[in-house]
């Protein structure tokens, strides 16, 4: 049983920083890529960072010098660090993980509760 669980949201003004941690428990043979996603007030979920299990990384525009994703492999655990923080990012954070338990099987999506962050003075 995969489960992904988020932590560190909360109130934080302009300018500040936060950092949200995703543990990863479970059966897991092998991971494609782990990310951050977010719904903020008026769009669609977005992608907001993204790293390969090569390690690269891939960020949205906007948040591009602002936001860092990086990995623990001891802790089993994801960070997303955030950085100059402004209202607009204001909105739930997903932790998301496409990941398979063995070479035959499919590659699954899994996804934790969200966890919310709120910008405001």
């Amino acid at each position: 049983q995969v489960q992904l669980v988020e932590s560190g949201g909360g109130l934080v003004q302009p300018g500040g920083s936060l950092r949200l941690s995703c543990v990863v428990s479970g059966s897991i043979g092998s991971i494609n890529h782990m990310g951050w996603y977010r719904q903020v007030s008026g769009k669609q979920r977005e992608m907001a960072a993204l790293m390969g299990s090569g390690g690269a990384t891939n960020y949205a525009d906007s948040l591009k010098g602002r936001f860092t994703i990086s990995g623990d492999n001891a802790k089993n655990t994801v960070y997303l660090q955030m950085d100059s923080l402004k209202p607009e990012d204001t909105g739930v954070y997903y932790c998301n993980m496409m990941a398979r338990s063995s070479w035959d099987d499919p590659w699954r999506e899994f996804w934790g509760q969200g966890t919310l962050v709120t910008v405001s003075s």
